[in-house]
């Protein structure tokens, strides 16, 4: 098989459709059929689905992705290696990250980096922790942001501690005089939560401080969460950055006991990187801990 095959299986994984894929290959649908059966034929099973709805992974290309990702990302290290031994900065680099690094960090880091070197390419994908640790392990991503408590067995660079605050609506009297939010007065109050997958830290907060959260708000993400809290179904725990230019009205209160999450920069192969991937990771590392430290 051919790289062009891996890139047409990956491509068409990714659209879930032959048409699409043909689009952004520059190939015809019948081109990218053809390729995509030569290699069920070479492998001797099944790599996709077909249906009148568009096209999904079987069980065997769902296995096979990782490998084929891992691949055509070996092929970019090596043309990118090429073009740094001609005295070129060139490449593309594919980075995860979830929504408040989106929003407070991303277009910062990539204004900068792009100034620096314009001929490598930055490409994002914005999920939970639980999408960007995904991507990172399955090489759909080479660089992730990620809290420390969500990295697991990924090689992460910490950069950031953001403290968490505990967030409620507008007005509202506290029981204690007091500029935190405790945890006695927190027992008090209905919750909004979010999934576990998007707010690790703090689960691991109530968990430790015995907080078991009753709530009848299950949401995804940060805006939606706070709108709740911000028109009275109850309060949350938030961390700081999320709380920068939101659009609704609450009150937000440093919790007691002490608590934030750590924000890093992490990669599955911090010795093996592809050299635009690595320009990219020393820039964070060089650059934005100074910005995200004032």
């Amino acid at each position: 098989m051919t790289l062009l095959t891996y890139q047409v299986f990956k491509t068409v994984a990714d659209q879930g459709s032959f048409r699409k894929a043909a689009d952004i290959l520059g190939l015809t649908p019948s081109a990218i059929s053809h390729a995509i059966s030569s290699m069920e034929g070479e492998l001797g099973f099944s790599v996709l689905n077909r249906s009148k709805n568009g096209v999904t992974l079987t069980n065997y290309g769902e296995h096979l992705l990782p490998y084929v990702n891992a691949v055509l990302n070996s092929d970019e290290s090596l043309q990118q290696a090429i073009a740094e031994f001609n005295g070129l900065k060139q490449g593309k680099v594919k980075i995860g990250c979830f929504s408040s690094v989106c929003t407070n960090w991303l277009p910062d880091i990539m204004h900068s980096f792009q100034k620096e070197y314009p001929g490598i390419r930055i490409e994002v994908f914005q999920g939970t922790y639980d999408d960007v640790a995904y991507w990172i392990k399955n090489g759909v991503v080479d660089l992730g942001f990620l809290s420390v408590s969500s990295a697991a067995d990924i090689p992460i660079e910490p950069l950031y501690k953001d403290p968490l605050l505990c967030v409620v609506p507008k007005g509202t009297v506290k029981q204690k005089d007091s500029a935190y939010m405790e945890i006695d007065e927190m027992r008090n109050h209905q919750f909004v939560t979010q999934r576990e997958c998007t707010d690790a830290d703090i689960q691991n907060f109530l968990k430790e401080n015995s907080l078991n959260v009753q709530s009848n708000y299950h949401v995804v993400d940060d805006l939606s969460t706070i709108a709740m809290v911000a028109n009275g179904f109850g309060i949350c725990l938030m961390p700081e950055m999320v709380m920068n230019d939101i659009p609704y009205e609450v009150d937000c209160y440093p919790v007691k006991p002490d608590a934030y999450r750590i924000i890093g920069i992490a990669t599955l192969n911090p010795e093996f990187m592809a050299p635009a991937v690595r320009t990219l990771y020393n820039h964070v590392l060089e650059h934005y801990c100074q910005i995200v430290r004032k």
